[in-house]
């Protein structure tokens, strides 16, 4: 019997090997507790102190997560708060994603919506609800792997729209370590985690947070 079309064994496999051998590559540059809690300018949060001297990347492009980041997992349904902040970010006049200055700036990947074409519903469903502010859905090509592995060697996922010179100018931002963390650092980009998923500690429809998550089977 074939694997199920949302399984994801290869990015499992990777995320446990990475956690045993290379720790370090599924911790994320900076944690918010959810999507709400993005800074606008992300720069000045991912300074990478450790160098010499010390650099502030400037982030002209947004890869994000669906479940658990911009609604609940196995849903479409975009909560008020996360779509005020979506709007803010492409209507904000200091903001780098403003849609008039930078329309291309937000792209949604999915290890669900965009991975297979039995979820093709999902992604006209966040679409529509999403037009006014230009925000689309990833489809994965046929022949290339779903999340951790379809960031296209780094500036891939929104190279063609040329909103980037180079993969240091996007922000992958997601809910698991092992996919969207991990995936940042494969394509040379930051990483942002949101710990709590797209619910605050506490909130009614708030699911228990898992570990790394490396399954790839939401996203």
């Amino acid at each position: 019997m074939g694997s199920p079309p949302n399984s994801n064994l290869r990015a499992f496999n990777l995320a446990v090997h990475t956690l045993l051998q290379q720790p370090t590559h599924i911790l994320p540059h900076l944690t918010i507790p959810t999507f709400t809690s993005l800074p606008e300018n992300l720069g000045p949060h991912l300074v990478a102190a450790t160098e010499k001297p010390p650099r502030t990347p400037s982030i002209r492009a947004l890869v994000l997560d669906k479940d658990n980041t911009l609604c609940a997992a196995k849903s479409t349904a975009l909560p008020p708060q996360i779509l005020s902040k979506l709007h803010s970010l492409r209507h904000s006049p200091t903001s780098p994603f403003n849609i008039a200055t930078n329309p291309h700036a937000i792209l949604i990947v999915s290890n669900r919506a965009g991975s297979h074409p039995r979820y093709d519903h999902e992604i006209e469903a966040l679409e529509s609800q999403l037009s006014s502010l230009q925000i689309p859905v990833f489809r994965v090509p046929q022949g290339v792997q779903k999340k951790p592995f379809c960031g296209g060697g780094g500036d891939g996922l929104v190279s063609g729209a040329r909103v980037v010179k180079e993969a240091a100018e996007i922000a992958v931002v997601g809910d698991r370590l092992g996919t969207d963390v991990l995936m940042a650092r494969m394509m040379g980009a930051w990483s942002v985690w949101c710990k709590e998923g797209v619910f605050e500690a506490g909130d009614v429809g708030k699911e228990r947070r898992g570990g790394v998550g490396g399954d790839g089977g939401l996203g």
